[in-house]
């Protein structure tokens, strides 16, 4: 990815409260699909506390060529033939908001029609998923929650050969907002016979980075890892929540099911990988003694640029918190820099076999947990299984979570030179099970 003048910190936005903005300065530019009331979804752009109707734009004859392809092919409440483009006509429609919404802007007194306040509009999935795979990527999580069950050998032999994953479901991914029921399951706790039916008592969140394909591939036609960078489209954030009890019981020996696929939560904005160039780091180089990825999972440019520098957060509040208008407790802060393998490399894997992916997929990172105690990405890791609690500002102590619990996951991109960029939140309601 390379830097320009979209990137430049001083870069100034006619739209008022943009500058600065902790989400959405005019460097970020995320797209979106937003409604202004109860009416059907319209892309959108979102610029500090606003959002740019994106159809209107066109309409008023101020997206030309390319940016005016990118909008025409985003339909309704769909941005699958937006993202189906691929990098040449998003880029050009990062190009001409910038200029359309800087402080210098010609057209900066034709802007403010074109502008709803992001708090009166509803935020709705940004495409139709047709497909959702969760990898297993955070190797501080794989480790963690591997040291619990199996302390001689944390992580299964096959972990730093392949990057592991498993297909989800993605007709019950809700953007950031929708309550999460507390789902029922099996389970069998240690000092049971038998299993027993009722709702989880082990319900977890996870902190994850959700990516969104572009450019799909044809069946039978596997994406090199060299040009896995083409078929990204964007990122979001991923709440994967997990009821542990469902999943200690049911995972073996096919992996996770109904312990994962009651709920996902993701952040609504899709943060494009334009906007995070400036937050492109290095892979990290593996420990002496780890394997070298196969041929098919190597490139130098990916292993050169293909890592992201993101501050990741989750944040916890509880009904009683809120009642008495403390903030969200802040239970962990991790970063993307921790995953093992690059998202590339993710997708050359996925579609090695000659799985297709199709425009507006999902992928989910897997839990990142950090090194540090207090870099868990998911409960299971904080309280070690449920055995130490966390104790909350106010007092209280969760070892899972309770209903009217609020978890919210927040990520941002902060480096010296460039303007900070947000996600936006990743926020649920933990709602009794029916």
């Amino acid at each position: 990815m390379t830097l320009d003048h979209t990137h430049d910190p001083a870069a100034r936005s006619c739209v008022p409260g943009a500058d600065g903005h902790p989400d959405f300065p005019i460097q970020n530019l995320p797209l979106g699909v937003f409604s202004p009331g109860e009416g059907a979804g319209r892309p959108g752009v979102a610029i500090g506390d606003h959002i740019v109707d994106l159809a209107a734009t066109q309409e008023a004859g101020l997206l030309t060529g390319e940016a005016s392809r990118a909008v025409a092919a985003a339909q309704g409440g769909d941005l699958a033939g937006l993202l189906a483009l691929g990098g040449g006509p998003r880029r050009a429609l990062r190009t001409q908001l910038f200029a359309l919404l800087s402080a210098e802007s010609p057209e900066r007194d034709r802007v403010p029609p074109l502008l709803h306040e992001a708090a009166s509009c509803t935020l709705h999935l940004p495409a139709r998923i047709g497909d959702y795979t969760d990898f297993f990527v955070g190797i501080h999580h794989a480790t963690n929650t591997g040291r619990q069950f199996r302390p001689d050998q944390p992580l299964l032999p096959n972990y730093k050969h392949v990057p592991v994953g498993y297909h989800g479901r993605a007709s019950s991914i809700r953007p950031s907002g929708v309550p999460v029921r507390r789902p029922h399951g099996q389970a069998k706790p240690p000092h049971l016979d038998a299993p027993v039916f009722g709702p989880s008592r082990r319900l977890d969140y996870e902190l994850e980075l959700g990516v969104w394909i572009g450019p799909g591939n044809a069946l039978g036609t596997p994406v090199p890892v060299g040009e896995a960078a083409d078929r990204i489209a964007g990122f979001c954030l991923l709440n994967d929540w997990s009821a542990r009890d469902i999943q200690g019981w049911e995972y073996q020996p096919l992996g996770p099911f109904l312990a994962k696929s009651f709920a996902t939560t993701i952040s609504p904005w899709i943060v494009t990988p334009e906007a995070l160039a400036p937050f492109r780091i290095p892979q990290a180089a593996r420990p002496s003694g780890d394997p070298d990825p196969l041929p098919y999972l190597l490139d130098p440019v990916d292993q050169a640029g293909g890592a992201l520098d993101l501050d990741l957060e989750i944040l916890l509040s509880t009904r009683a918190s809120r009642e008495a208008g403390l903030p969200p407790h802040r239970v962990a802060r991790s970063n993307a820099r921790h995953m093992y393998w690059t998202v590339a490399q993710m997708v050359a894997h996925h579609t090695s076999g000659g799985c297709n992916l199709r425009p507006g997929d999902l992928l989910g990172t897997g839990t990142l947990s950090g090194p540090e105690p207090d870099s868990c990405g998911s409960l299971l890791e904080t309280t070690q299984g449920g055995k130490v609690p966390v104790r909350l500002d106010n007092g209280e102590e969760r070892r899972f979570l309770e209903d009217g619990d609020e978890v919210t996951l927040v990520a941002y991109g902060r480096r010296e030179g460039f303007a900070s960029i947000g996600f936006g939140a990743c926020r649920a309601l933990v709602l009794p099970a029916s």
